[in-house]
């Protein structure tokens, strides 16, 4: 039986991880799922015949590949997955989550996770209020954004309402 190949899907590059990073993912996002694991047919760089060679897996409904590619190459803040979150109560869980895993806290609703991806926790309100055709709506949020490591879904809402 033949397996649906997305025409784009995401390949990361873990070292030795990407099966437990997934796992970790489809626990703690929405629409997150592993849909495969896939071992490596002969030995590679990295492992031997036989090891998780990659990881097919979704998170928020994006197609991703996990890819053990050995510690030849990390991530870094030029790629990184914004989560658009409804409530502070969703923005504390995902945040918290990724934290309470090994990751570490960024500014801005930015943070790492403890393979080093990584994530823009962003309420959907500092999105609608950077987008306001008032100006000075988005002025004031993003000035607001600029001081917070975790974002404060109320405070976001006061600044926006000046």
């Amino acid at each position: 039986m033949a397996t649906a190949i997305p025409k784009n899907t995401i390949c990361l590059w873990y070292d030795g991880t990407a099966q437990e990073a997934a796992e970790f993912y489809a626990r703690t996002f929405p629409d997150s799922r592993v849909d495969g694991v896939f071992l490596a047919p002969s030995d590679y760089p990295a492992g031997k015949a036989g090891d998780v060679l990659t990881v097919s897996f979704t998170v928020c409904g994006i197609p991703c590949i996990g890819l053990n590619g050995g510690p030849a190459f990390t991530h870094s803040e030029a790629f990184s997955f914004q989560i658009a979150t409804d409530d502070q109560a969703e923005t504390d869980r995902l945040w918290n989550a990724i934290l309470s895993n090994g990751g570490q806290a960024s500014a801005c609703g930015w943070c790492k996770d403890r393979w080093g991806l990584n994530w823009q926790i962003t309420p959907r309100v500092l999105i609608e209020a950077l987008a306001d055709p008032d100006k000075a709506v988005g002025r004031r949020a993003f000035e607001a954004m600029m001081s917070m490591t975790k974002i404060d879904v109320a405070a976001i809402e006061a600044a926006a309402r000046g």
